[in-house]
């Protein structure tokens, strides 16, 4: 937006409308595309496992990305559901990606962290997808913590796992040496909603998200396109970046 643009705020208001939806339209386009693509990796009858919330609510466009496959599934009349890890400390598969995918008529079921592991054992998840907060070009995905336990199980017992997100996720130029794991406040794994559930002043390690190496990841899927391994090699070509 240029400053020269408005010359009120009635124009200002107007400018930044229009930046606002053009914004928006962008990002929906970009997720439904990654719905369509990520589509294919969907069969009638598939249950998929997630992890935290990467749906409409996380991106304010009613698609998201870890969600959008499913989303578009469903609304071809496909049979998917959805099994939610309830995403401790701070609970958002519990009440955002269980909520969202309810008020969409979405078949849904919610599991604690610790059942992850065991629901893939059982046979009851068809793939992974998860979404992602940042993707190195060598193809190590960031996401929210719990996603590497369920990349390097998913791996094991020979189910897919992918990672779901917009060219915009993917950071050309660091390392993983680079990139610094936040760690939040102590009292989140301490309390729930202020209510202790562990010794006062237990020590606390709470970081927000971990790091699943390339090795454990089938594939990335983008509003570009999906993209296999070898990921360094393939992740320019059809992001159309370097």
């Amino acid at each position: 937006m240029n400053n020269g643009e408005a010359k009120s705020v009635k124009e200002l208001v107007e400018v930044l409308r229009r930046e606002a939806k053009a914004i928006f339209d962008e990002e929906f386009n970009a997720e439904l595309m990654m719905g369509i693509y990520g589509l294919e990796k969907i069969n009638d009858g598939d249950t998929i496992l997630t992890q935290c919330n990467a749906g409409g609510l996380a991106t304010g466009t009613g698609i998201g990305t870890a969600t959008a496959p499913v989303r578009v599934a469903h609304a071809l009349g496909i049979k998917v559901s959805v099994i939610a890890p309830e995403t401790r400390p701070w609970l958002q598969g519990a009440r955002l990606t269980a909520y969202e995918l309810m008020v969409d008529g979405i078949p849904v079921t919610l599991i604690t962290d610790t059942a992850v592991g065991y629901v893939m054992y059982r046979g009851m998840v068809s793939s992974v997808m998860v979404g992602a907060d940042r993707i190195l070009r060598d193809g190590h995905v960031y996401n929210k913590i719990g996603t590497f336990k369920e990349a390097v199980i998913a791996h094991e017992l020979g189910i897919p796992f992918y990672a779901i997100a917009p060219s915009s996720t993917f950071d050309m130029k660091s390392r993983v040496e680079d990139v610094k794991i936040e760690e939040r406040d102590p009292d989140e794994v301490r309390k729930i909603r202020g209510v202790p559930i562990a010794p006062e002043g237990v020590p606390v390690f709470n970081p927000v998200f971990d790091v699943t190496p390339p090795k454990y990841v089938t594939a990335l899927i983008t509003e570009k396109g999906i993209i296999y391994p070898p990921f360094e090699k393939n992740i320019p070509k059809v992001l159309g970046i370097t």
